[in-house]
């Protein structure tokens, strides 16, 4: 007996829901130590593959093959930034900020400038980062849950803040930590499943990375060149092809590179370890478990590009028959159609589906010659990996599997970013600064406070998103290495910076960066300044401007640094001693 899709999707997201919670109540934390650090008692193994769900996001799991799939040559930044961040990451950051062997990162920059100000300082950054990036991640889990569920955005959300709540608040980093090597098991297996299948139907290879570069079956042509004439043929840039600036690219890899180095929810993971050596190893581990997706998603792109553009377009261009007939639109064009993420407009009349670039010239006066009026299809670039399996007509159970993938992603990170934000509250700030004297208890049942209400902003936020937030999460990573990068580097890897200097660096490079973001991509200052190149500095984008954040902030940090007192000799020390391998550390 077949079973229909969505009680299947019922039955596999349930069954992984009990898992996590099976694993957070099996693995609750029973101190601060658990809740911030899971005891650090974690081995590298498992915390790579924890850390590789942490960061495989729903922008890595939905949106990124979806970025690639219509950016094409272009959207290559984000493979490259993301995953070269980890280098970054494991050669500069991880172990030295192990052997200081504190629970959070603005506990580092609090001790290490010998400020509570700058603690504070970097308590806001992160906030401001966090919150920034779990909007993506709930507006993933919405997306899930309206499609595949088949309930309202609002219901799917508190759906998953429940599990979030659950597993986050009871089991705190220890329950995140098995809860995210589960759902990397789940994700990972839901990613490459879907496009082994997908590979195999178009060509014949059953490895997606060799498919990519192979002849589309039965044909002598390979599926790039393929895609290219394909897309060309409706106006649309050849998918080999780029349409970013050299200065732009570059700004943009770099920013998601050091980004990631400083995205304090990733950085919190090599604390859970129980040595400096197992830091880098996990970075290492880590590194592996991400490449098995990050490989696969120009394949998914790609493919799905290639399916969707010729199940809209099953015949010569601009003849009667060059156009799918919208009463025939298959089940999956109408149940994507219900979640407001696809949409059509017969803007001719004629009853078919014109999806073309309108916005090229030369294409549009030529499809003005076909009695086309205009593009009629609106398509988010984030439906592509969900709904690829069904548009490619795999089984059911391949569907769901992708559902439960895109909710463990989602999740995953959420829980993670939300963990920091509770940490930087009851740790830095109430226990830190505020009222130093509460018991481990009291900070126990304070973090569990602040995780609580942490998730139910980001429920807000991923039902009703600020519109600069929900369009690109690559924000976050500029928020990150233009504020909290430089300082941890420079607090790592010079004895001169001091107090002023790292706050006046963290301030200016977060007010900057912010502020460049909200002009370009804010409701506040548009229509009166265009998001265009020809208005961008230096002609770099909002999503690659937090390199110059950065820049201003390691120039801001080192001029104030110069021009005002050397931190005192016991910080120097400090900074001298976290760099030694297998020295013990000496406490400022």
């Amino acid at each position: 007996m077949l079973v229909d899709l969505r009680t299947l999707t019922y039955l596999v997201v349930g069954l992984t829901f009990v898992l996590y919670i099976t694993i957070a109540v099996i693995s609750k934390a029973r101190s601060t130590g658990d809740f911030y650090v899971a005891g650090k008692h974690v081995h590298p193994l498992a915390n790579g593959m924890a850390t590789a769900a942490d960061w495989m996001s729903a922008a890595s799991f939905i949106s990124m093959a979806g970025l690639i799939a219509f950016m094409g040559y272009s959207g290559s930044v984000y493979l490259m930034g993301w995953t070269g961040g980890y280098v970054l990451l494991a050669l500069l950051l991880a172990p030295y900020l192990r052997k200081y062997g504190k629970f959070t990162v603005p506990e580092f920059i609090g001790d290490r400038y010998y400020s509570r100000a700058a603690r504070v300082v970097a308590v806001i950054c992160l906030i401001f980062i966090s919150f920034t990036y779990v909007a993506g991640q709930m507006r993933g889990v919405g997306i899930v849950f309206s499609r595949f569920l088949e309930v309202p955005v609002g219901a799917g959300l508190m759906i998953g803040m429940g599990v979030v709540f659950i597993y986050a608040v009871l089991g705190g980093m220890k329950g995140i930590t098995y809860t995210q090597v589960a759902q990397y098991c789940v994700l990972i297996f839901a990613y490459t499943v879907p496009a082994v299948f997908i590979a195999l139907q178009l060509t014949g290879n059953p490895i997606p990375q060799l498919g990519l570069g192979s002849k589309v079956a039965g044909e002598s042509v390979y599926l790039l060149d393929k895609l290219d004439a394909l897309v060309t043929d409706l106006g649309f840039r050849a998918f080999t092809e780029g349409d970013k600036s050299t200065i732009d690219m570059f700004a943009i890899t770099l920013a998601l590179m050091v980004g990631t180095a400083g995205l304090p929810h990733v950085i919190v993971r090599f604390f859970t370890v129980p040595k400096v050596s197992d830091a880098r190893r996990s970075a290492g581990y880590a590194l592996l478990f991400i490449a098995l997706l990050y490989t696969v998603a120009p394949a998914v792109g790609a493919m799905a590009r290639y399916n969707l553009t010729t199940t809209l377009q099953p015949g010569p261009v601009g003849s009667e028959t060059g156009n799918l007939v919208y009463e025939q639109r298959p089940t999956w064009f109408r149940t994507w159609e219900d979640t407001g993420l696809l949409a059509f407009e017969d803007r001719n009349g004629d009853g078919r589906i014109q999806y073309y670039n309108d916005q090229d010239p030369v294409f549009a006066e030529q499809a003005r010659s076909y009695g086309w009026n205009g593009n009629e299809l609106s398509v988010d670039q984030d439906i592509m990996v969900l709904a690829n399996p069904e548009i490619a007509r795999l089984p059911n159970w391949v569907i769901a599997l992708v559902a439960a993938g895109g909710i463990a992603a989602a999740l995953s990170t959420a829980a993670g970013l939300l963990l920091v934000i509770s940490s930087s509250i009851s740790h830095d700030l109430l226990k830190g600064i505020i009222m130093p004297g509460i018991t481990e208890k009291q900070e126990l049942a304070a973090g569990r406070i602040a995780a609580a209400v942490a998730i139910v902003i980001a429920g807000y936020l991923g039902y009703d998103p600020p519109g600069f937030v929900a369009q690109v999460v690559a924000f976050a990573f500029g928020l990150a290495a233009a504020s909290l990068f430089p300082a941890i580097l420079m607090g790592i890897f010079s004895t001169r910076v001091n107090k002023q200097g790292a706050i006046a660096g963290m301030l200016t490079g977060l007010i900057f960066t912010f502020a460049y973001i909200i002009v370009f991509k804010g409701v506040f200052f548009q229509p009166f300044v265009e998001n265009l190149p020809a208005n961008w500095l230096f002609g770099i984008s909002p999503e690659g401007i937090g390199v110059v954040g950065m820049a201003l902030n390691f120039a801001v940090a080192t001029v104030v640094s110069r021009f005002s007192p050397a931190p005192p000799e016991e910080v120097q020390a400090l900074v001298e001693d976290i760099r030694v391998p297998g020295a013990i550390r000496v406490s400022p």
